[in-house]
């Protein structure tokens, strides 16, 4: 238990305003703050006040807001959401009569915002019809549907080795400057080019205001930032806000969720969320643990990342899409807060350094990467040419670290090896290039079919773009409806067929 306020370890001033209130018997919904500093508030009195409850802190040119976190026997410990300059100790606290909650709705897209829901573009204010709680209990079991509505990136090696559904929560994890926020974007950008009606909602924890700055310019030259919303908060923000940053986007995105609509949410990035809730828990005196983190920061982002889901049809139907980020330290995915996230979430993408290294991007480690929805958020078609593909290329990397110690190889290892390398150089994928279906299809069964066995591996990217162009152009009938999915590619089939034909074709302008 804490330890009780000392009432005559304060200062004169501060006695005589605790004994006013305490005569006046206004300690219910009145407190005094008692000290201040690094942006946390101690506060005494408020005994009605309820966790995340809004505080008004008033000050020489009015007030400030805070919430309650700490709620002790004799004080409540608030974090402050704005400045704590002009706070100091015998300041008056009221109650605002309401828990912390952020304007939602269809007005929010296309807008930068910071987790308060305050505008950061310049823009005029935003003017919503409804708000959204920030902390808000998850949907349970059977309000919820199995993940079977695929949520597609364009990212080849994601859509056909691990793929993503409406409703799952994948995690993107490695260490930094490997290409982890570029996969998030690609996957934003996509929706936008395949008119998949999704709405994009992604969360900047700390990141530099400059980096945010480009990701809109870019996001408005794709035509995706009409369906985006962008909640923004900088390194020199205090921690209440990069705390509260990911539960205020995510309310925003539950409203189109329980509104039956699609939304995609990008945390980017956890590790830094966590850093600022540890921040926030010892400056509050709470007791640290492993790695200095407090004991219940596996609950701050289990109960985050538990909102997103796919809803009942008795519900509606809607779904949130989770793709939260986390950076490792040398590869280090033992830690504590990413072992953490892993156990939350339906599956990882693992982003390898050496692999990024050499020159294959995106990076995606084929053997430590795993989707646990597996093939039910899987287009039919992406499905039948992509089946063997993780299977293969892990097997390719082992071979390949192998081969390097011996020469002397048998005719089947030597083609699998080939296969694996025109198989590494067609995963290779520029950024903000997304693949739409079709061509993703027809490219992994050039490779895996044989068609491009002749082909040089420096050539692969030329061929496949070839072959895309041909196919586009002389059947484009056939590729509008293969860009649906809905069908499997058999062998024997008249797409099959015109794929390989095409592939064949090509293949043979680009032979040595």
């Amino acid at each position: 238990m804490a330890e009780l306020l000392k009432v005559t370890e304060l200062g004169k001033d501060l006695r005589e305003a605790i004994n006013k209130l305490e005569v006046s018997g206004d300690l219910e919904s009145v407190g005094i703050v008692t000290r201040v500093g690094d942006g946390v508030a101690w506060v005494y009195g408020l005994r009605s006040a309820g966790a995340s409850e809004v505080l008004l802190i008033e000050t020489k040119s009015g007030t400030v807001e805070a919430f309650a976190l700490n709620l002790n026997e004799d004080e409540i410990g608030a974090v402050l959401l704005g400045s704590d300059e002009e706070v100091v100790a015998g300041a008056k606290v009221t109650l605002k009569g309401t828990i912390l909650d952020v304007p939602v709705g269809e007005e929010m897209l296309g807008r930068v915002v910071d987790p308060l829901g305050k505008p950061l573009d310049g823009g005029p204010a935003i003017k919503t019809k409804q708000r959204g709680l920030v902390e808000r209990e998850a949907i349970g079991v059977l309000g919820r549907k199995h993940v079977h509505e695929p949520m597609m990136t364009g990212i080849v090696s994601i859509d056909a080795m691990f793929p993503i559904g409406r409703g799952q929560r994948e995690l993107i994890i490695g260490d930094r400057q490997t290409g982890k926020t570029a996969i998030a974007i690609d996957t934003m950008i996509n929706q936008g080019r395949q008119k998949t009606g999704v709405i994009n909602i992604y969360v900047a924890i700390g990141q530099k205001l400059s980096k945010i700055a480009r990701l809109v310019d870019r996001l408005k030259a794709e035509g995706v930032m009409d369906q985006t919303i962008i909640v923004a908060t900088g390194p020199s923000d205090p921690a209440s806000l990069l705390y509260l940053a990911p539960y205020a986007a995510t309310a925003m995105g539950e409203y189109f969720r329980d509104n039956k609509k699609h939304a995609l949410i990008i945390y980017d990035d956890l590790t830094k969320h966590a850093v600022a809730y540890r921040q926030m828990s010892l400056l509050l005196r709470r007791p640290p643990g492993r790695e200095a983190f407090p004991g219940d920061v596996f609950y701050l982002h289990s109960r985050l990342l538990e909102r997103s889901a796919k809803l009942s049809d008795k519900l509606g139907g809607g779904s949130l899409t989770a793709l939260p980020i986390i950076e490792t330290q040398a590869g280090d995915i033992s830690a504590y807060i990413p072992t953490n996230v892993i156990s939350i979430t339906d599956g990882q993408i693992f982003m390898e350094t050496d692999l990024f290294n050499q020159g294959i991007r995106p990076a995606i480690s084929a053997g430590l990467s795993v989707s646990r929805v597996g093939g039910d958020a899987q287009t039919k078609a992406v499905k039948s040419v992509g089946g063997g593909l993780k299977l293969g290329l892990s097997q390719f990397r082992e071979l390949a670290s192998f081969a390097q110690f011996g020469s002397d190889l048998d005719e089947e290892t030597k083609q699998q090896i080939e296969r694996g390398q025109r198989l590494t150089e067609l995963l290779k994928q520029h950024q903000y290039s997304p693949m739409s279906i079709w061509e993703q299809v027809a490219s992994i069964r050039a490779v895996t079919s044989g068609s491009f066995d002749k082909v040089p591996v420096a050539k692969i990217q030329e061929a496949k773009t070839a072959m895309l162009t041909r196919l586009w152009k002389d059947h484009k009938k056939e590729m509008q409806e293969l860009n649906t999915g809905a069908e499997k590619i058999e062998d024997e089939s008249k797409v099959a067929g015109l794929l390989d034909k095409t592939a064949v074709a090509v293949a043979k302008g680009f032979e040595d």
